[in-house]
């Protein structure tokens, strides 16, 4: 008698720097190296919320993200909080800096095929104090966009030929609902 999925031995298929493939039963999937996890951030006050563009290889285009980054990916702070990697990635990424930020939980955007988890963080009570972008060579721009105008600058950017991040359902989510 075969054994179940769940109940097979993981087996790391490969693994480099930041991510690795594993099998378990008939299942393959992929994850992040060392227990990385990523803060994801959302911004969102004064009727704006800060968005983040920037190319991701694995797409071949830009993409429109909510600012996102690795947690304990440094290897002098591999037990760094989530929430401190949050406020480091949203000043470097954007430009803000966030007097208050507030731990929503972990979730998880492809559980069928990735084990990656983030935590998403509520950051509140914004002050612009550069102009973002990111570290060098991540060319990331920024975009504060007005709530109600939400919906069309996606599908705007969508016609561009930018990807969407699953994320900005988030954001989209009550008119979804709607049925708007």
């Amino acid at each position: 008698m075969a054994v179940p999925d769940h109940d097979a031995d993981e087996e790391i298929v490969w693994e480099g720097r930041y991510v690795v493939a594993k099998k378990r039963g008939r299942w393959e999937y992929v994850g992040r190296s060392r227990n990385i996890r990523a803060a994801v951030i959302l911004a969102a006050e004064d009727a704006h919320v800060l968005l983040v563009e920037q190319f991701r290889v694995p797409l071949g285009r830009n993409c429109l993200e909510l600012p996102a980054g690795l947690i304990g990916d440094d290897d002098e702070t591999p037990d760094e909080d989530a929430l401190a990697a949050a406020g480091r990635e949203l000043e470097e990424e954007t430009g803000y800096r966030a007097a208050k930020l507030e731990d929503m939980g972990t979730f998880y955007s492809s559980p069928g095929m990735v084990s990656e988890s983030f935590t998403l963080v509520r950051a509140r009570k914004l002050t612009k104090i550069g102009d973002g972008g990111g570290t060098e060579g991540e060319n990331i721009t920024v975009h504060r966009v007005a709530l109600d105008a939400l919906p069309d600058f996606i599908a705007a950017k969508r016609n561009d030929g930018c990807g969407i991040d699953v994320r900005m359902l988030l954001l989209l989510g009550q008119g979804i609902l709607a049925g708007e």
